[in-house]
C-alpha cells in the first residue's frame, strides 16, 4: 500500500482484464512520457496527458492532492505502463462527487484494457473512496469514450457548451454521470 497525501492508494488489480491500477512515482515519468509523446495524433483534441517533464511533475503534485486520485494503468503482467486514470475534484460532505478522466496509449487502444482499467476505478471509487457520483465530460465525437461510460452503466445527463479547453480550444461536452446505487445494482453477481 501506498500513502498519498492522506489518502491510501492500493494497487488495484482483479483477476481479468490484464491490468492493474497503481500511483504514479517519480520513476515512471520517462516511460509514461515517452508513451504520451508516441500516442500524440491519437489524443490530439481529446486530451493533453504529459508529455514533458514539467508536466510530469504537476501531474505528481496533482496525484498528491487530497482531492484526487491519479493512478496509472499498467499491464498486469509485466507492469508496462498503458495509460492513466483520474478522479479529481473529489467533494466530500453531502456531495461525495468526483470528476473522471483518462487517456490511453495509442497502441493500446481497442484491446478492453481501457474497460478494464475503468471497471477498477469504479470499484476504487465508489467501495474505497465511498463515492456517491462520478461524473465524465466527452466531446460529442469522442464515440469510443461514449461507448466505453454507456457499457459502464453511466448515463448522458446533458450537454455542456465550449465547457473545457482542449489543446487550446474550448470544446462542447456530454455530461455523463454514474451514481454508487446504479453501479452495485449492476455489479451485483
Amino acid at each position: 500500500m501506498v500513502t498519498t497525501s492522506g489518502m491510501e492508494h492500493r494497487l488495484i488489480s482483479n483477476s481479468k482484464g490484464g491490468v492493474v491500477l497503481r500511483p504514479p512515482t517519480k520513476k515512471d515519468a520517462p516511460e509514461f512520457i515517452a508513451l504520451n509523446r508516441t500516442s500524440r495524433v491519437f489524443h490530439q483534441g481529446l486530451v493533453s496527458p504529459p508529455t514533458t517533464l514539467e508536466q510530469f511533475a504537476a501531474f505528481m503534485q496533482r496525484s498528491r492532492r487530497e482531492d484526487s486520485a491519479c493512478l496509472l494503468i499498467c499491464l498486469a503482467e509485466g507492469g508496462a505502463i498503458i495509460g492513466a486514470i483520474n478522479l479529481s475534484q473529489i467533494f466530500r460532505g453531502g456531495f461525495q462527487n468526483a470528476y473522471l478522466g483518462y487517456h490511453i496509449g495509442a497502441r493500446y487502444a481497442g484491446q478492453g484494457y481501457m474497460t478494464a482499467a475503468l471497471q477498477l476505478a469504479l470499484r476504487y471509487a465508489f467501495e474505497y473512496l465511498k463515492l456517491h457520483r462520478l461524473e465524465a465530460n466527452i466531446q460529442p465525437g469522442n464515440l469510443a469514450s461514449i461507448a466505453l461510460v454507456k457499457r459502464a452503466g453511466f448515463v448522458r445527463e446533458g450537454y455542456s457548451r465550449r465547457y473545457l479547453k482542449v489543446g487550446g480550444r474550448w470544446r462542447d461536452h456530454e455530461r455523463w454521470a454514474l451514481i454508487a446505487e446504479d453501479w452495485k445494482s449492476k455489479t451485483k453477481p
